[in-house]
């Protein structure tokens, strides 16, 4: 891509650093633990970590992880200016940290970690079945981040224009995302959510409400989108009206501003309605033997799609880089991405 207009820490993302702990597992192993395949939960105890260091451990592949640094690094990859991002999240003091830091540095992503000494690095255990893949975090100092890291980095903010924050962080520091939703708000800046996980409309969806009034975009995929339409009550379980009603609810941001709502459906259309206006856009075919890992899909067209934004290109030109980003990450293991960047406008 053309990067002549890009600045270093035009796009910032805050949320929860995560080690992944990826290793493909048998059926069983996801039973034993009751849970569902292409799914995402907080679990507290480390049972299931000693399992899989015990029964798969020489399998085991360690990634930089956590949805939100996961987009951020794609689009970082993709835009390619030296520290064009940021990242704000907390880690603990230790090696998991250390490999964290070596990664944001590998990938020229302007990491700021808040460190806390008494938590260990958060963890995501990625557990592929096939095709599938199950996400179990346990967040541990990445659940410590606080809003004094935020005001102490300040200028990191004010240099932003696109600011980005999975759902995760909602159960973390919703004051934090505030603080930043309302100065991108006030300042004609770009402030993206993402659903992220069916959960978080069960349970925080308070805090949802809050952060989605100052979005000016909305990220999720279609599951999440029909549990939000749930939760809401809203009378459809077609993803297109739901998205259509997302984009309805009253943004606060400057006047003449309105928000963008992106769902993305797997192998199907990528859904956006922006002014009223309902637009599909088809997936890229690709072939189920290319398929290596569907882990970091989401996260990889977010990133795609905000490295466009970033860029100034219009809405088809955003969703096509993150379909490319996305198909690109899903032929890799975790998310990485391979070393030539070559997506084509």
């Amino acid at each position: 891509m053309s990067t002549s207009s890009v600045q270093p820490g035009v796009l910032l993302g805050m949320g929860n650093p995560l080690l992944d702990i990826s290793a493909a597992v048998k059926k069983e192993f996801i039973e034993k633990y009751n849970l569902k395949a292409n799914d995402a939960i907080l679990y507290e105890k480390e049972d299931i970590y000693d399992d899989l260091k015990e029964n798969y451990g020489s399998t085991i592949e360690h990634i930089a992880g956590g949805a939100t640094q996961n987009s951020v690094r794609v689009a970082q990859w993709i835009l390619g200016v030296k520290k064009a991002t940021a990242f704000f999240g907390c880690v603990g003091k230790d090696d998991a940290a250390a490999t964290l830091q070596k990664c944001a540095e590998a990938d020229s992503v302007d990491a700021r970690y808040q460190v806390n000494e008494g938590k260990p690095t958060g963890r995501c255990a990625v557990l592929i079945t096939g095709q599938d893949r199950s996400l179990v975090t346990k967040l541990d100092a990445a659940n410590e981040y606080t809003v004094d890291h935020l005001k102490s980095n300040w200028e990191v903010v004010e240099k932003a224009k696109f600011y980005y924050s999975a759902g995760f962080f909602l159960t973390v520091s919703v004051e934090s995302m505030l603080m930043v939703a309302k100065h991108a708000a006030e300042n004609g800046k770009v402030y993206a959510m993402n659903l992220s996980a069916e959960f978080l409309a069960d349970f925080f969806m308070d805090n949802m409400d809050k952060v989605m009034a100052l979005s000016e975009m909305v990220f999720g995929n279609e599951t999440e989108a029909l549990n939000f339409a749930k939760k809401k009550k809203y009378d459809t379980t077609n993803v297109a009206e739901i998205a259509a009603k997302m984009e309805k609810i009253p943004f606060e941001g400057k006047e003449g501003r309105t928000r963008t709502v992106v769902i993305t459906q797997g192998a199907g259309n990528v859904i956006v309605v922006k002014d009223g206006e309902t637009k599909e856009y088809p997936a890229t075919p690709i072939a189920k033997e290319q398929i290596v890992d569907t882990n970091g899909a989401g996260d990889a067209f977010v990133g795609g799609f905000l490295a466009a934004l970033v860029e100034g290109k219009d809405q088809a030109k955003c969703v096509k880089c993150g379909i490319w980003a996305a198909t690109k990450i899903i032929q890799q293991s975790g998310c990485t991405f391979p070393e030539k960047m070559d997506f084509e406008q």
